[in-house]
Parts: C-alpha cells; sequence; structure tokens
C-alpha cells in the first residue's frame, strides 16, 4: 500500500508527513500485525493511521515514530475489537494470516518468535488491552509512559496488565529457541515423509500430542476442529495426498520468520502450513487454505521492530 501524498491547507505535498511515515511504515505494519493476526487489516489501520498523520501539525510533535505508533494502536485496538466480532461467525477454526518474510526476519530471532504462527495464537488469548501492552513493550520495548499514551491508561495500570499478560504469554509460549539446523532437520524429515506417504516416517518426526489446526474460513475444505496425536494426524496427511497424488508439490519457504511449506496442487497455491518444532519434532501443524488469507504469499513483506 502507497499511501496518498498528504497536503497542507495550500495544497501543497507535506513532504516532511510523507518522509516520516515512509520511514516507519515497516514498523507501524508489523505492530498492526502482531495486534491483528491480518495483514488485510493491518494494511487498513495504516491507511487510517496515514489519514490522520497527514492532519496533525509537525511543528507540536516531539517524537514523530511515537506519535505514529499511538496512532496506529489506537486504530488497530478499535479493529481488534471489530475483528473479535467477525471471529465469532467465522466457519472453523481461525489462523492468522502468514505472510511470506524475508530470511532478515528470521535473523532478528526476537521478532521472528513475535511474528510466528504458534505466537500470535498465544496472543489471541490475550484481552486487546493486553495484548497491545505486550506487543509494545516485550517485542517494541516501548516505555511505559509511551504506551500509557497509547491505551489510554496510566503508567502504573500499564506495568500491572504488562506483568499480567507477560505471566499470561510465558505459560503458553514454545517451549524452547529450536535451532535453525535443528527445524530444518525436521521439516526436511516431514515434507519427504508427506511427499511418500510414509506413514512410519510421519510417526518418527510427529511429536505424540502434536496438534493439526486447519483454516479454509468455509470456502475451502479443512478440518473444522483441530486434530490431536501423532496417530491420528498422520493417518489425516496420509489419506488427504494420497486423493491427490502426484499433483502436489510441496515448497519450503519462510512464513512469519520461520521454515515452512507451501503446498500448490497442479501449480496453483492451495495452502500454507506453518510448522511448530520443539525438542527436534512436530507439535504444531498450522495450515491455512481460505484463500482470503493467502495474498500475503506473493511477495516478501518486510517486518521491522
Amino acid at each position: 500500500m502507497s499511501p496518498t501524498a498528504p497536503t497542507d491547507r495550500g495544497g501543497s505535498t507535506s513532504r516532511p508527513a510523507t518522509e516520516t511515515f515512509l520511514a516507519h511504515r515497516n514498523l507501524l505494519f508489523t505492530v498492526a500485525y502482531e495486534m491483528l493476526g491480518s495483514a488485510a487489516d493491518a494494511e487498513d489501520v495504516l491507511q487510517e493511521t496515514w489519514l490522520r498523520w497527514a492532519d496533525v501539525d509537525l511543528a507540536t510533535v516531539r517524537d514523530r515514530r511515537a506519535y505514529l505508533v499511538r496512532i496506529t494502536t489506537r486504530q488497530a485496538l478499535t479493529r481488534l475489537r471489530t475483528l473479535g466480532r467477525r471471529k465469532e461467525s467465522y466457519v472453523g477454526p481461525w489462523l492468522p494470516e502468514p505472510l511470506l518474510t524475508s530470511p532478515d526476519v528470521a535473523e532478528d530471532v526476537e521478532l521472528a518468535d513475535s511474528v510466528s504462527m504458534a505466537m500470535l495464537l498465544v496472543l489471541e488469548t490475550l484481552a486487546p488491552t493486553e495484548r497491545a501492552v505486550f506487543v509494545l513493550r516485550d517485542v517494541f520495548d516501548l516505555g511505559y509512559d509511551e504506551i500509557a499514551e497509547a491505551v489510554d491508561r496510566s503508567p502504573a495500570a500499564v506495568r500491572q496488565i504488562a506483568h499480567r499478560a507477560r505471566a499470561h504469554v510465558a505459560a503458553r509460549r514454545p517451549r524452547e529457541v529450536v535451532s535453525p539446523a535443528e527445524t530444518r532437520g525436521a521439516l526436511d524429515a516431514f515434507r519427504r515423509a508427506v511427499e511418500t506417504g510414509d506413514l512410519q516416517g510421519l510417526l518418527d518426526v510427529l511429536a505424540p500430542d502434536v496438534v493439526l489446526v486447519g483454516d479454509g474460513g468455509g470456502i475451502r475444505q479443512a478440518v473444522l476442529r483441530p486434530v490431536v496425536g501423532a496417530d491420528k494426524v498422520a493417518r489425516l496427511l496420509g489419506a488427504g495426498m494420497g486423493r491427490v497424488a502426484g499433483a502436489v508439490s510441496l515448497q519450503p519457504v519462510q512464513v512469519n520468520g520461520h521454515p515452512a511449506l507451501v503446498l500448490r496442487l497442479d501449480g496453483e497455491l492451495d495452502s500454507v502450513v506453518a510448522v511448530r518444532i520443539d525438542d527436534g519434532l512436530v507439535t504444531g501443524l498450522y495450515a491455512v487454505r481460505n484463500p482470503e488469507k493467502l495474498s500475503h504469499m506473493e511477495r516478501e513483506t518486510a517486518l521491522r521492530r
């Protein structure tokens, strides 16, 4: 999305406003995306942020970055409540919108952790204000005073919210950091087993309590509730791949800063499967098939802290 250039009252382009917004655009998108789990909604939030920023008298702004983050956070909080109502009528499980990301996102371990599919699902369990406070404090390291202005709470209240949100996330986040080599090894083993229909190979790489979540949005066929257990998941994957054998290709990619697989059927993008790996085994499979959520898989999305 490219913002329409702002104009002053005389109609001329405000270059400082444009340059400042564009300089922080990737940061603002990342803030909105982490709060919403939806790239489409994050883009809408950026457009709303831009429209408000274009009307600001820059001479009154002490810290432009903080001001922009504050606008974005407020717009995202409003959107988050609307998104919550949409999810109530969503068909089947709701998964975050996957993003094709560049290697530099994976190199920033903290950023990659914060945008992983597993972490975004943990953030879904927070109340809107808790989610905003956690993202701004623990991911972007904003000060409590800045966050207080963004969420319209006192700094003392923000400290309490941050503490509560941090404890909530800590109890649910992935168990440990897995080395890139270990992740690639487990992902390659999983891909080979799926492609060859090797049931035992799948059972060897799946954790006993592995969970498969599918998101078809009522548009594409997908499991309507999570499938739990290595045997059930392996048999489901084996049966699914068996029906379309020869027409499927699995391509390793970087999604949300982590290795994942893109499934193409007869050359057309069909699904994105984000993979969570703990202790060298696949513990989570997040398969997004809803075509409305796959538009950001055609080009890399820049994320920044």
